[in-house]
C-alpha cells in the first residue's frame, strides 16, 4: 500500500524563532495565512490525482509552527481537515512543530480533532550546534516532548538536519544515534542549504560558514541513514524533493542539494556493502541478484557503482539481474561455488 501526505504549508506566523537556515517565506511560497477555503481546495485538488481507497491518506500541516499559532486558527485548519477524515477519505492527520511548544494541553487538543502523527523539528542534539543555529530549544525539550508524543497515543515523526553550522560527522551520527533512541515512527534527513535573506547566507557571504559538498553529505547521511536502518525506523524523506518552492529561481544560494540525494546515500551503502563483502575465492564471474526496486540505486547513477568495482576488481566480470523475491536493501551474491546473501544494513 503507497501513503499520500496532502502538504499544506502554513506560513510563518506561528514561529517565534528565525533559525540560520530558516526563509519561511521562502518554503511556504507565501506571506498570508491560509484559510479555510483555501485548505479545502488543496485538499480537494489532491483527492482527485488519488485512486479512491488506493492509498492510506493523511493531511499534513507542515511549515511554520503549527503549535504555536492561535488555537483558534488550529482549530479551524483541523476541523476542516477532521471533515475529511470522518468522511473516510483520508485516514488522519499530521502536524509538524517545535519541541518547547509542546505540552499536555496542546497534545489532548490535537488528539481530539483526530491528529495521528506530530513531527518535531530537531534538527540537532548537540547543545553547540543547537546555539549556533538559534534554534531557541534545549535538548531536553526534545526528549520531553517525543515522550509527551508516544504518552498521548500519537506517532512520533522526528527532523534532523546534517552540516549545521559548527557541525560535525561525529556530532550528526551522535544526534541520529539520540533520535534512535527515543524510537520515534518516522524520521526524517535532511542536508543543510543555504537559502537566499537568511542569517546562513550572510554567514557564507562573510567566509563564516561552509556548507557540506554533495560527497560529504553523502557520507554522512549514508551512515546515520544505514543506523535508522538498523533500528527498523521508518525514514520517510532524505533530502529535498526538487519541487520544494525554495529551488525556485535564486533562492537556494549553496550547500549539497541533488535531486536524487537519497539514491546517492543508498547507492553508496549499496557500494560499500558490496565492496566490503567480495572476495578472491567468489571466481572471475560474480552475479549480483537485487530487488528489481533497487536495481537502480545498486548500479549507482549513470552506473558509477558497477565503473568503481569494476576498477577496483579489474578480474571480475559483474552481472546484476532483478529479482522480486528478495527484499529491500538486500542483496544476494553468486560466484563459482558460493551463494550469499547481505543487507546495505
Amino acid at each position: 500500500m503507497k501513503f499520500y501526505n496532502i502538504p499544506i504549508f502554513v506560513p510563518h506566523m506561528g514561529c517565534p524563532h528565525e533559525c540560520v537556515f530558516c526563509n519561511q517565506k521562502i518554503i511556504t511560497s507565501t506571506q498570508n495565512a491560509v484559510d479555510e477555503a483555501t485548505v479545502k481546495k488543496i485538499i480537494e485538488e489532491h483527492l482527485m490525482t488519488i485512486d479512491d481507497g488506493a492509498a492510506a491518506i493523511e493531511i499534513a500541516f507542515f511549515g511554520g509552527n503549527f503549535t504555536g499559532i492561535p488555537e483558534s486558527r488550529q482549530i479551524e485548519y483541523l476541523q476542516v481537515a477532521g471533515d475529511y477524515v470522518s468522511k473516510g477519505r483520508v485516514s488522519g492527520i499530521r502536524v509538524s512543530t517545535r519541541p518547547d511548544y509542546i505540552d499536555e494541553k496542546r497534545l489532548a487538543m490535537l488528539k481530539s480533532y483526530g491528529v495521528k502523527t506530530v513531527e518535531l523539528g530537531v534538527q540537532s542534539l548537540d547543545d553547540e550546534v543547537l546555539e549556533a543555529s538559534q534554534r531557541g530549544h534545549s535538548i531536553e525539550d526534545v526528549i520531553r516532548a517525543s515522550n509527551l508524543i508516544k504518552y498521548y497515543g500519537m506517532k512520533l515523526g522526528l527532523q534532523m538536519m546534517v552540516g549545521l553550522p559548527k557541525d560535525t560527522y561525529s556530532k550528526s551520527y551522535e544526534t541520529a544515534q539520540k533520535i534512535a533512541r527515543l524510537k520515534p515512527d518516522c524520521v526524517r534527513i535532511y542536508p543543510a542549504l543555504v537559502l537566499k535573506n537568511t542569517q546562513l547566507c550572510r554567514l557564507y557571504n562573510r567566509g563564516e560558514y561552509q556548507p557540506l559538498d554533495v560527497e560529504t553529505a553523502v557520507e554522512y547521511t549514508s551512515d546515520i541513514l544505514q543506523l535508522f536502518y538498523q533500528q527498523g525506523i521508518n525514514v520517510i524523506r532524505v533530502g529535498l524533493h526538487p519541487a520544494e518552492m525554495l529551488l525556485v529561481g535564486d533562492n537556494l544560494v549553496a550547500g549539497p542539494f541533488h535531486p536524487a540525494f537519497r539514491s546517492l546515500v543508498e547507492s553508496r551503502m549499496y557500494r560499500l556493502s558490496i565492496e566490503e563483502h567480495l572476495s578472491p575465492f567468489m571466481g572471475n564471474e560474480i552475479c549480483i541478484r537485487v530487488n528489481n526496486r533497487d536495481q537502480s540505486n545498486l548500479r549507482g547513477i549513470h552506473r558509477e557503482n558497477i565503473r568503481y568495482l569494476e576498477k577496483k576488481f579489474p578480474q571480475v566480470t559483474f552481472k546484476i539481474d532483478a529479482a522480486d523475491n528478495i527484499k529491500r536493501y538486500h542483496y544476494e551474491i553468486l560466484g563459482k561455488d558460493f551463494k550469499g546473501m547481505y543487507t546495505i544494513f
